[in-house]
């Protein structure tokens, strides 16, 4: 088993670290992080562990502004001082909320409770999208930069859009950069609660989205940040279902 820990206190970090070797000694610890920046650029480097230890308070933030920046589609255990985040730590895939100081029985029950469910549905693949209540979906792109390649994490992407019959990402800090994707299978490969198709030109994030008017016939007019070319529009036919993805409630 593959675990990770984001723990920005060292005795706590310590702690965990002695009852992991005591509970599951044979587990992988693949790093350590104190701070939402540096366990999301881990994340978005590095292939999905299999647990995930996650403090609530952080360094530089939240356990939840790092869950806005990455999809951590594996179990969560989430380790704090405070109860008061409970109900928010279950919308994620949280299997379990131990409050410090981190209590050896507690711990082993969150372990059998992950070893149950695994059992139930038989992978760990199953079980993942069982807590997500959703696809696998595409985490980061290989992008040509120049004469170079590099990474291009999902959750960096504004908007994807086709022009002169290419697909192209645009990314919230104004750079564009071609995809050897169409835009129909982009659309399948995003999280949907995430992106949306708008017309047949346009994918966007709902985080892209500056400002919106009512246009002819129920339509909807997006101006997204960056700017687009041209101002999109909403087609009649996707209009209705955009109103319910911008209110969470399209499935």
């Amino acid at each position: 088993m593959n675990i990770v820990i984001i723990e920005d206190e060292q005795p706590a970090r310590e702690r965990l670290e002695a009852l992991l070797n005591e509970i599951v000694p044979a587990a992988n610890l693949l790093a350590n992080h104190d701070s939402v920046q540096s366990a999301w650029k881990w994340f978005s480097e590095n292939p999905m562990p299999d647990l995930v230890l996650l403090d609530v308070q952080l360094a530089d933030g939240t356990a939840f502004d790092l869950l806005k920046l990455i999809k951590i589609s594996c179990p969560i255990i989430f380790t704090t001082a405070f109860n008061k985040y409970a109900i928010e730590a279950f919308k994620s895939t949280s299997i379990d909320y131990l409050l410090k100081p981190v209590k050896k029985a507690e711990l082993e029950k969150a372990f059998q409770k992950l070893n149950t469910l695994q059992h139930i549905f038989n992978q760990p693949e199953q079980l993942q999208v069982k807590l997500q209540q959703a696809g696998n979906y595409k985490r980061r792109f290989i992008v040509r930069f120049g004469d170079n390649l590099k990474t291009l994490p999902v959750e960096n992407i504004a908007y994807c859009y086709t022009e002169n019959r290419t697909s192209f990402a645009k990314t919230f800090d104004g750079h564009k950069y071609p995809l050897d994707y169409t835009l129909d299978a982009l659309e399948k490969m995003m999280d949907p609660l995430d992106f949306f198709r708008i017309n047949r030109q346009y994918l966007i994030s709902v985080k892209s989205i500056a400002e919106m008017k009512v246009f002819n016939k129920a339509r909807v007019i997006v101006k997204l940040t960056p700017e687009a070319k041209e101002i999109p529009v909403v087609s009649t036919e996707r209009a209705a279902d955009f109103k319910l993805w911008l209110s969470g409630e399209l499935e």
